[in-house]
């Protein structure tokens, strides 16, 4: 019988499509670290779902495929910031379905799950509010088990890699928590972007994304590996008014944990 789904397959062609970029490039090297771990971590989100090995597997090439568009983004334009150049799902969806030269035959020959995984990339970096509600049920799982492993992996890279390169500079300990962004936070409202006003602002609009999770089984694997206690206490902030701040939403932030798996429901 042939395999439906063959993740070596997509996994050799996924190493083939990234010999054509610089992996020296430090941004081309993390991002193809972060798109083999969001694969692994949804292949692992969708087992703890207890979901058929068929849609493990697909979750997993879906997690692969998801940040497909930024190779040719950061080549194009010379930077990941959508606002400044495209929006990297809808343009994952181009490079992989376009008539002309899509690549998606490259990573599975089978037609069955081409919405799925047209559907789950294009939406993978969309505010919650702006995910059509027209999506099938299979459409809306994969899609909220991708925007679930992206995020735990991008709280992975808050954890380790360099503060500037998540929030644009080294030192954040003069920087001050607008109170937009605090009263956001501290009311689970979606964070505005565009009103950030410091890189603290950035850390906390990351921080918020504890708010934006579909599954407790995301949130139980981000406490097992303490991504917020140990991205929290990498900062301590001079000003009183913005510590303050700081400790009252890594209160809020713990107690939601809590309250999601204490009543296994989000």
């Amino acid at each position: 019988m042939t395999k439906m789904i063959d993740i070596i397959k997509a996994k050799k062609a996924f190493a083939e499509y990234v010999k054509n970029y610089d992996i020296k490039n430090d941004k081309i090297r993390l991002k193809v670290e972060h798109i083999e771990r969001v694969s692994q971590v949804a292949k692992k989100l969708a087992t703890k779902l207890e979901l058929e090995d068929e849609d493990i597997k697909l979750a997993e090439l879906i997690g692969l495929l998801h940040d497909i568009g930024r190779f040719e983004q950061l080549k194009q334009y010379n930077t990941f910031v959508d606002r400044n150049s495209i929006n990297h799902g809808e343009f994952g969806v181009h490079v992989l379905f376009n008539k002309k030269d899509g690549i998606i035959r490259n990573f599975i020959d089978d037609k069955q799950y081409d919405e799925i995984i047209k559907k789950s990339i294009f939406n993978h970096n969309k505010d919650a509010v702006d995910i059509p509600d027209d999506l099938t049920p299979r459409e809306l799982l994969h899609t909220k088990i991708i925007r679930d492993s992206d995020k735990i992996d991008i709280l992975n890279l808050l954890t380790f890699e360099k503060k500037e390169t998540a929030w644009e500079k080294p030192d954040l300990s003069d920087d001050i928590i607008s109170d937009e962004i605090y009263k956001e936070f501290m009311e689970q409202n979606r964070i505005n972007y565009g009103v950030r006003k410091s890189s603290a602002d950035i850390l906390v609009s990351h921080l918020a994304f504890v708010f934006d999770f579909n599954f407790p089984e995301s949130l139980k694997l981000v406490k097992e590996r303490n991504y917020f206690e140990k991205i929290y206490n990498r900062f301590e902030f001079n000003n009183k008014d913005t510590m303050e701040k700081y400790k009252n939403i890594y209160k809020k932030l713990v107690e939601h944990i809590d309250n999601v798996l204490e009543n296994g429901s989000i």
